[in-house]
């Protein structure tokens, strides 16, 4: 990470800061083994049309789902898969962070 520049740091605190909301780590999740249109995903999430509409638009724009358009509907799939080993890594981290704590009220 050294030797990126400020440009290039924004762009991934971006990246980051787009994966900070538990709505679109629900969504991301959601579409990990299939696609999906946007009203089945409300209907998975229960969240508002609007609610799942702006966050799809967000993940989007960071090139983490696509979207393909077919007749009426626009589903959204995966685009970018390594999401998930990002996601794998934080959510193992906190994993091993529990353990150890439980470790040390256990002494």
């Amino acid at each position: 990470m050294a030797k990126l520049n400020d440009e290039t740091l924004e762009i991934v605190a971006h990246r980051f800061k787009i994966l900070g909301e538990p709505m679109r780590l629900r969504l991301l999740s959601a579409l990990r083994d299939k696609e999906y249109c946007v009203q089945e995903l409300v209907e998975l999430t229960g969240a508002g049309q609007a609610n799942v509409s702006k966050h799809l638009s967000l993940l989007a724009s960071t090139g983490y789902v696509g979207r393909r358009k077919d007749g009426l509907h626009v589903y959204y799939f995966i685009q970018d898969p390594t999401v998930y080993t990002l996601c794998e890594l934080v959510c193992d981290r906190i994993a091993i962070s529990a353990k150890e704590l439980h470790k040390t009220l256990d002494s």
